[in-house]
């Protein structure tokens, strides 16, 4: 399986607007891809959704962490890296890939907390979110 992962990491670490159109490589025809914004199936689909990362995010990037296979699946970390309005976010998180008999990826389920990750960070809806996560947060000592 790594024979198939890792050409598929590497090109999400030096993922460009340009090698979007490359994802036919990895991706089976019928690939279901979802995050927490998007639930998607088929090659040209999962494109829009990285075209779109592209446009609306500034030098929009993945550091790849560490690596879990097990048989035609596999459990990826990394790090999500972009500008919003000149600002620097990072958003942790991991991926589920599910490969078919041809090493192709069937199934791709991001896993990240939008609401820690992104939406607390940013200046209007951040504020709400920062006090109902204390709100609901055992309190310690």
């Amino acid at each position: 399986m790594s024979t198939t992962l890792e050409p598929l990491l590497a090109w999400y670490a030096a993922l460009t607007p340009q090698t979007v159109s490359q994802a036919a490589r990895f991706y089976a025809a019928d690939a279901q891809f979802r995050d927490p914004f998007n639930d998607v199936c088929g090659v040209p689909a999962i494109q829009a959704v990285l075209h779109h990362m592209f446009t609306h995010s500034g030098h929009p990037h993945f550091i790849i962490g560490e690596r879990i296979v097990q048989g035609q699946q596999a459990f990826v970390t990394w790090t999500f890296a972009c500008t919003l309005r000149g600002k620097l976010y990072e958003v942790a998180g991991g991926t589920h890939f599910r490969f078919n008999q041809q090493g192709m990826v069937t199934l791709h389920r991001d896993y990240w907390d939008a609401a820690e990750e992104l939406l607390q960070k940013l200046p209007l809806v951040g504020a709400p979110i920062r006090w109902l996560r204390r709100r609901f947060a055992v309190q310690m000592g």
